[in-house]
């Protein structure tokens, strides 16, 4: 029963958030079995641009470090808030989220190029969330029973948190960073005077990721309609005449 309990929540989950958290868990799962290890994941220019290991683009984005609190602590918030998004401000944009996750990976690892980052993934997470709670402002939060507060201050409450852990808080400086430029130019911007959408999803995402909705004002044409259709018993006979 609990394995089937488990297999219909994950079959519910968006597909955004369950490629997404699927990866990171496999990764986790590759590194602590000694599949692999995380110097062939790690984020380095150098063996990217010259040794072209392009794998690294991705890898870096996935790998939370190994099986602890850290790790655990980060799974539950990025697949909470990705999955909030993904069926909340997302809800039917498919190719608009994937184009969040693209446009995001991309600032964060120009800012890779000239910092001494390895792995982003906790910068990705913390983007997720600075965009959950700058659209969900009213929302009160909880954390851990000790402090309340509105959603805008989770990311700076998380911040917080990872420096008692003894965390450098570049990592989550940069997802604030990332996430707050995406927020001012996907919603601030365009609804200031003189103002416009700077950030279109390309044709090709929406193609692959979303599913035409029907024309409401499609009139089709008087052959096409069901009315006017024949009935299959009149096809069979003109298909197979006596």
């Amino acid at each position: 029963m609990a394995y089937q309990g488990f297999a219909q929540e994950y079959l519910g989950m968006p597909a955004v958030t369950r490629a997404y958290t699927t990866a990171c868990v496999l990764t986790t799962a590759a590194v602590q079995l000694e599949f692999i290890t995380p110097f062939q994941l790690y984020f380095n220019p150098d063996l990217i641009f010259r040794k072209f290991q392009i794998w690294r683009l991705i890898t870096n984005f996935l790998f939370f470090g190994p099986l602890g609190f850290s790790f655990f602590f980060n799974m539950i918030f990025l697949y909470r808030y990705c999955r909030m998004l993904e069926e909340g401000s997302f809800r039917g944009r498919t190719a608009d989220f994937v184009f969040m996750f693209l446009f995001g990976g991309f600032l964060m690892t120009l800012f890779g190029l000239f910092a001494s980052l390895f792995f982003l993934g906790q910068a990705f997470t913390i983007m997720l969330v600075y965009v959950w709670s700058r659209r969900n402002p009213y929302i009160r939060m909880n954390f851990f029973g000790l402090l309340n507060f509105q959603a805008p201050f989770l990311p700076w409450v998380l911040m917080g948190f990872s420096l008692l852990l003894g965390n450098s808080i570049i990592i989550d400086l940069l997802g604030i960073a990332v996430g707050h430029i995406y927020y001012f130019l996907e919603d601030v911007f365009p609804n200031q005077p003189g103002g416009k959408k700077l950030l279109l999803t390309p044709g090709f995402l929406k193609m692959v990721f979303d599913t035409p909705e029907e024309d409401p004002n499609y009139n089709p044409l008087p052959e096409d309609r069901p009315e006017n259709q024949p009935r299959d018993q009149d096809q069979n006979q003109q298909l197979h005449p006596q």
